[in-house]
């Protein structure tokens, strides 16, 4: 068993998709399109459709008090953990800073929410490497 997709609401769909397209690498998978249609999902995903993101029109969490999913977590290698920093300024007004970065020992991760405040995570467990460069 593994996972397949995680709903999130957005108040408009393809808007969403590109900017998780241009964040994270995550395209729509066009044989799903049509799915998306009025209460239907527009899935995308950055693994060819091993995993999905599923965006549905609705209201997200934003800044209300947690209910349901607290964060979605993307596990990531060191190399991508720093080319995700390091592009980080092409999405955001200024690039994520090294103080940004949360050591947890066996991981380093980087916490920031997209622009309908879902919360978001990239994490890797390879942190020697990324020490190594920071």
């Amino acid at each position: 068993m593994r996972l397949d997709h995680v709903e999130l609401f957005v108040p408009d769909r393809d808007r969403a998709a590109q900017w998780y397209g241009r964040v994270l690498g995550f395209e729509i998978l066009e044989q799903y399109r049509g799915w998306a249609t009025e209460g239907g999902p527009l899935l995308i995903s950055n693994d060819g459709g091993e995993t999905k993101l599923a965006l549905f029109v609705g209201l997200s969490q934003g800044e209300e008090a947690v209910r349901g999913l607290r964060r979605l977590a993307f596990r990531v290698s060191a190399e991508e953990f720093l080319r995700f920093v390091e592009r980080s300024g092409v999405w955001r007004e200024t690039p994520l800073p090294a103080s940004d970065i949360q050591d947890h020992g066996k991981a380093l991760s980087v916490y920031f929410s997209d622009p309908w405040g879902n919360l978001l995570e990239v994490t890797t467990y390879e942190p020697e490497a990324v020490r190594e460069v920071l």
